[in-house]
């Protein structure tokens, strides 16, 4: 299923991809593609292959990336010099000549990269090293509905306690939060779970606090990241991330980059429509898909059916429990798998992404609700000639996922990556 990119033309070649500017013929041109786009576009490629491959030559990088060896050179001298890549020992001479390339390598005492995970009622903070590993973690619990100074304390020390854990100033922090989230102003902008977070430029209370550079994006687009870094994302062009738990959220990566709308707003598919007239959400709305396939509905179907302890209901538990060979309980996990396919067959109808990862309560149903929710998204679309869709389960942890995402959202900044 891995899928390389295809090449790209580069910087130089940008009038491949601009029509001529007015200035130039007078007819009214436009710019489709500016040369510092695609400078970004090839930056993310050579570091995805680098990520995807490990120890890797120049020239292998041009290869992979689908760049020339000029533009590879151009994209890693200034991270060698700013300590991110160092160049690995050379292997040893095959005797057919020539001297061996030494491989470019990501250097372990660069600088880590501050995360967090910012839920209604808890935090999770984390050091993440430019290579994914998670170390200082922290973990902090705070009121949805309380006080907003208690939260900030709380917040701040929680934060603190990791960054003690760095050697060396972080290149900056990354927050992963749920809600809806302005990433362009850094702003929070409402959690319906947590209203204490309504209205809060998160960001720059962060910044003024830390002296760091803060980027902060919408919790399932910080899942999205991690899984194109370091899960099974990596090598696909087209793919979603879904999260379902309290609440359901998804995230787009499409033809090469991540999709987040104006300010951010796309991927709020907890809120599509798929009942009308269906029950009331926490937005206000009715029949939002979030009312048929959250752990609430899980665990409110649990009791009109009878199964015991109702309230620690969620998919594992039913998955388990069906393999024992409860009716009941393979009767709701099949429920619960055609509301979550309900979505993403809407999805794979309008966008045709073909590859869907899943998140929260959904990934610990494992491979059987996986396979559950295929079966009910193939019935619900119309499928076309050699089309496969693909229901994959995160295998990494959402915390750890949504950290490493959240500190990619750092790397992506620093770099001006597009990713």
């Amino acid at each position: 299923m891995i899928q390389r990119p295809a090449p790209l033309a580069e910087a130089d070649d940008a009038v491949n991809f601009r029509l001529a500017a007015p200035e130039e013929t007078g007819t009214g041109g436009v710019v489709l593609v500016s040369p510092s786009v695609i400078g970004s576009i090839n930056r993310g490629r050579v570091l995805q292959a680098l990520y995807d491959n490990g120890p890797t030559s120049r020239a292998d990088l041009a290869r992979l990336a689908g760049v020339n060896r000029t533009t590879v050179t151009g994209i890693v001298q200034p991270m060698i010099e700013e300590g991110l890549l160092i160049e690995g020992e050379a292997p040893r001479s095959t005797g057919l000549g020539g001297k061996p390339a030494r491989p470019l390598v990501f250097n372990p005492d660069a600088p880590m990269l501050g995360a967090i995970l910012l839920l209604p009622g808890r935090i999770q903070t984390a050091l993440v090293s430019l290579t994914g590993e998670v170390t200082a973690q922290a973990h902090g619990r705070f009121d949805p509905h309380g006080d907003l100074d208690a939260f900030r304390a709380v917040l701040f020390d929680t934060m603190a306690e990791t960054l003690g854990g760095a050697a060396r100033t972080p290149f900056g922090i990354g927050v992963a939060a749920g809600g809806m989230i302005d990433s362009d102003k850094g702003l929070i902008v409402t959690v319906a779970l947590a209203p204490i977070l309504d209205g809060l430029p998160l960001a720059a209370i962060l910044k003024e606090r830390f002296g760091l550079p803060v980027v902060i994006d919408h919790h399932p687009r910080a899942l999205l990241v991690g899984d194109r870094w370091f899960g099974p994302g990596r090598g696909q062009q087209n793919f979603a991330a879904i999260y379902t738990g309290e609440v359901l959220g998804g995230a787009f990566y499409m033809d090469g980059k991540v999709y987040r709308g104006l300010a951010g707003s796309g991927g709020e598919l907890g809120h599509t429509i798929v009942q009308f007239g269906g029950a009331a959400c926490n937005c206000g709305k009715h029949g939002c898909w979030e009312t048929v396939a959250t752990l609430s509905w899980l665990r409110r179907e649990a009791a009109a059916r009878g199964l015991s302890d109702p309230d620690t209901v969620h998919a594992a538990r039913l998955v388990a429990e069906a393999e024992g060979g409860s009716a009941t309980a393979a009767g709701l996990l099949d429920l619960y798998a055609r509301n979550i396919a309900i979505g993403i067959a809407n999805l794979q109808q309008t966008l045709s992404l073909n590859y869907y990862i899943l998140h929260g309560d959904a990934a610990m149903g494992g491979p059987p609700l996986a396979r559950r929710i295929g079966e009910h998204v193939e019935r619900f679309v119309l499928m076309r000639p050699n089309q496969e869709i693909v229901i994959a389960v995160s295998g990494n942890g959402e915390g750890r996922t949504a950290l490493r995402g959240a500190a990619g959202l750092v790397v992506s900044d620093r770099l001006k990556l597009v990713i």
